[in-house]
């Protein structure tokens, strides 16, 4: 995205930034039709704004927010609380900070596609929650409702929205939090003794109303809702935009179906659509959103001169020849630098300068060799520019703002002739490195450390580097600053742009993220050391706890090419009794020390993304015995589990659909489904007999958590059992033991109320509330204030063999190494191999 500047509004940068907030890393440069053009022509004579507020991405109504946006040209903007780091993951294995990362950027896509502005809090997600008590048990309630105030006055929103009520309708502890904090940051975002700091920045503002957006699902019934609809204002967001050639309901499609992690792909809709809102706070609107809010041109004190101008330019408008309005705009624009300093002056200005641009076809692109650089390196830059349109453009000077360098040209631009040069920038030593600015320190469970007041809010960093355009365009001059990008030509997908990084001269990766020493044994540690420039020498170590032992003590490394490579493999030996540590990674280049990694996001429908996560892994000694040695996993959603297994000793076969023969089958000790398998793969429905069959010859089989909507097919397991949304969401909830004979509790590891010590975000999630008598419930545990949820570990014999289905969040807890949590997995492998505890019915006790 760019920021158009002219040299009166230089000073006027930075609060723009501020102000808006809007996606700032790199996309292919925007290229908008003739159409576009006109309607961002239109929303100049628009001065409104709406806020959207939830907990996490795809929360929204991207529905409500392209009508916002596209047809009443609204500022509209989505403020989530979090960036949804506790959810899971459809498409890969990511999950927790690089699953945030992830549904950031799709949210910004998401709003690239709906024409809305991104905001975030510094809550973290941390999983499910029940109410909001729970919720701001582990998010500093203050702090994030001084985030929502400072977002509310930059942002200047006349109309609130919330999409969840403050109470358990809510359905989520952090869905009702977000509510009560938009009611709260309502208030306190128009008092001046509220959050006083953030008066050096901004003014305090107060927007004209808050209103809930509801609908037949927070009444329970569709009759219950129709005893209040007529007290509901009604928004018809069906509308065809002929400008764009879809209805708001196909745009909100294609902004919804952004959230791929999420599994929200969705199809367009056409025809009339309502949204109901319901009032919350200020003015009550009888039948109007924003009834009594004047969104033209008089709310500014002189700007009905500017308002009869952009008429002119939007009367006169020619589709076929857009640059023809050009110096209408540039006379709206003069009028406009004659008005006083105000909020809707800086944003108009900015708005106006875009389309300017984008009316000329000006074409502005700067892009780097390669996608990174160290500090102190030199950074080859191409320049691109080309003016496609008659209206007269010249090129005074290119100023690359990252390096403070500045390149004088004095060139007019003739039409459709493109200018085109490099130049050789060097990176300034004390350039901060690419890291997301929201995971520069380390946080809480529930809170992100930013303590830079203005970084607060962005939904990314600012671009790494860029270079700025000084112009004139019919004589009068305007500044436009563009990122620095990375672009290459993929055989395939064509151009390819990904955001250009700065990273440290080297990274250390360690393999694993956690190394249990399971049997005695001693283990090696590879870790990568990687250059991030030329000529690259020092030396590697691992840095490990008392009574840990490492061999070598370190080793020298010599990598010459930028991006070259060298492994090193340490033995770790383990201390005798069971316990818990880390281990760290270090390379001393030029006596200074570098422990971060390196680590790539990499999907098709988001830009790449780039962070450096410390060079550390778990370390644990684990007092384990296991049965059976081979494993086969089918692959659900996406998760780890498979890379754990193998951390405690086991043969780990991926199944392919083509594996999925019984005589291929047969010969594992354990099936494991991974999670969500039968949401996520359709030809389980197919192979559903096989894997019972397996189990009746006597295998054994372990299907993980699925949610329980869009099931392949209805009975996953040999006899009845139906899911439920029954969860335990507090990771130290007791846990009771129902069968404490049972073999899977006993053989071959006695597992104790230890075992559940340590467990991460969750007990366990969706667990069965229904199942037949030939199941057995082993485990029980609740939430506070709710009843026994007893469905997270069910048993049952078939034939010979073992069927067990599990809520338990081992997904969550193997790759963070919790201990027990291997331990009671290992007995669910080695369930039916050989000697047996006695069974039998017991009395609920804790072992």
């Amino acid at each position: 995205m760019r920021n158009i500047i002219t040299g009166l509004g230089r000073i006027f940068v930075a609060l723009s930034l501020l102000t808006y907030l809007q996606p700032l890393q790199a996309q292919a440069p925007v290229k908008p039709s003739a159409a576009k053009i006109l309607q961002d022509i239109k929303k100049l004579n628009v001065l409104g704004s709406v806020l959207y507020v939830a907990a996490h991405p795809d929360d929204e109504n991207t529905r409500l927010i392209a009508h916002m946006a596209n047809e009443k040209l609204y500022n509209t903007g989505y403020l989530s609380a979090t960036r949804g780091d506790g959810g899971q993951n459809l498409i890969g294995p990511e999950i927790s900070e690089n699953l945030g990362i992830i549904r950031t950027q799709e949210l910004l896509q998401a709003r690239r596609t709906d024409g809305g502005r991104q905001f975030f809090t510094r809550a973290n997600d941390f999983g499910y929650s029940k109410d909001a008590k729970e919720t701001f048990n582990i998010w500093d309630k203050e702090l994030v409702l001084a985030d929502m105030v400072w977002v509310i006055r930059k942002f200047r929103p006349d109309v609130m929205i919330t999409r969840f009520p403050p109470d358990e309708r809510a359905g989520h502890g952090q869905h009702a939090a977000s509510a009560v904090l938009a009611e709260e940051a309502f208030e306190a975002a128009g008092n001046p003794k509220r959050f006083p700091e953030q008066l050096k920045y901004v003014e305090v503002w107060q927007p004209k109303r808050l209103l809930w957006n509801t609908g037949v699902w927070s009444f329970g019934s569709q009759a219950e809702f129709e005893k209040y609809v007529d007290q509901l204002l009604k928004v018809d967001v069906g509308g065809y935009n002929s400008l764009l050639g879809k209805s708001y309901g196909e745009v909100a499609a294609e902004s919804r179906s952004m959230h791929k992690s999420q599994g929200f792909g969705a199809s367009g809709s056409r025809g009339t659509s309502l949204e109901y809102l319901q009032h919350t706070k200020g003015e009550k609107a009888s039948k109007e959103l924003f009834e009594g809010i004047n969104t033209t041109w008089a709310r500014v004190k002189g700007g009905e001169k500017v308002e009869k101008i952009i008429q002119k330019a939007i009367e006169s408008y020619k589709p076929a020849e857009p640059a023809a309005v050009v110096p209408i705009l540039i006379e709206a624009k003069k009028e406009l630098a004659k008005l006083p300093d105000s909020y809707w002056k800086r944003v108009k200005l900015e708005e106006l300068q875009d389309v300017m641009q984008h009316a000329l076809g000006l074409y502005l692109e700067a892009t780097a060799a390669d996608y990174s650089a160290a500090p102190g390196e030199p950074v080859q830059v191409q320049v691109e520019v080309i003016n496609r349109s008659s209206v007269p453009v010249s090129l005074k000077s290119v100023a690359y703002t990252f390096a403070s360098k500045d390149t004088t040209l004095n060139k007019q631009l003739q039409n459709n002739d493109p200018v085109k040069f490099g130049k050789v920038v060097m990176l300034p030593a004390a350039t901060e490195a690419s890291q997301p600015y929201w995971l520069r320190k380390p946080g809480s469970l529930g809170m992100f450390a930013v303590a830079e007041q203005q970084l607060v809010g962005m939904p990314e960093n600012a671009p790494a580097a860029q270079v700025a355009f000084n112009l004139t365009v019919a004589g009068d001059p305007i500044q436009v600053t563009v990122p620095v990008v990375y672009k290459r030509t993929d055989p395939v997908e064509g151009e390819v742009y990904r955001p250009f990084v700065v990273t440290p001269p080297v990274f250390v990766n360690v393999a694993e993220k956690v190394y249990m020493f399971a049997n005695g044994a001693p283990k090696q540690v590879q870790v990568r050391v990687k250059s991030g420039k030329t000529d690259v020498n020092g030396t590697l170590k691992l840095d490990v706890p008392k009574g840990w032992k490492v061999e070598p003590a370190s080793v020298p490394f010599n990598l010459k090419a930028k991006g070259a490579e060298q492994n090193v493999v340490f033995t770790v030996h383990a201390p005798q009794s069971q316990q818990e540590a880390a281990l760290k990674a270090v390379a001393t280049v030029d006596g200074k020390n570098y422990t971060h990694g390196l680590n790539e996001i990499n999907y098709s429908h988001i830009p790449a993304q780039v962070t450096f996560p410390e060079a550390s892994a778990k370390i644990v000694k684990l007092d384990l015995k296991k049965k059976g040695q081979k494993v086969a996993y089918l692959m659900g959603a996406g998760d780890d589990v498979p890379i754990s297994l193998q951390q405690i000793g086991y043969d780990v076969t991926l199944l392919k659909d083509e594996n999925m023969r019984l005589d291929y089958l047969q010969q594992f000790d354990a099936i494991i489904l991974g999670v969500r398998a039968y949401n996520t793969v359709d030809r389980l429905k197919h192979h559903q007999p096989t894997l019972m069959e397996y189990v009746k010859n006597g295998g054994n089989l372990i299907v993980q958590y699925n949610t329980n909507h869009s099931l392949v097919l209805q009975n996953v397991g040999p006899y009845p059992l139906k899911l439920s949304r029954d969860r335990v969401t507090v990771e130290d909830a007791e846990v009771r033991f129902l069968e404490p004979n049972h073999p899977v509790l006993n053989t071959p590891n006695k597992i104790t109320k230890k075992d559940f010590e340590g467990w991460v975000q969750e007990r366990g999630l969706y667990f069965p509330n229904e199942w037949s008598e030939e199941y057995t419930a082993i485990l029980s545990s609740n939430d506070p204030g709710e009843p026994a949820r007893n469905g997270g570990l069910l048993v049952a014999k078939y034939g010979k063999g073992h069927y067990i289905y599990t809520g338990y969040s081992w997904f969550r807890e193997l790759p963070a190494g919790v201990p027990g949590a291997y331990r009671l997995f290992a007995n669910m492998i080695s369930l039916g191999k050989g000697e047996q505890a006695a069974g039998g019915k017991a009395q609920n006790s804790v072992n």
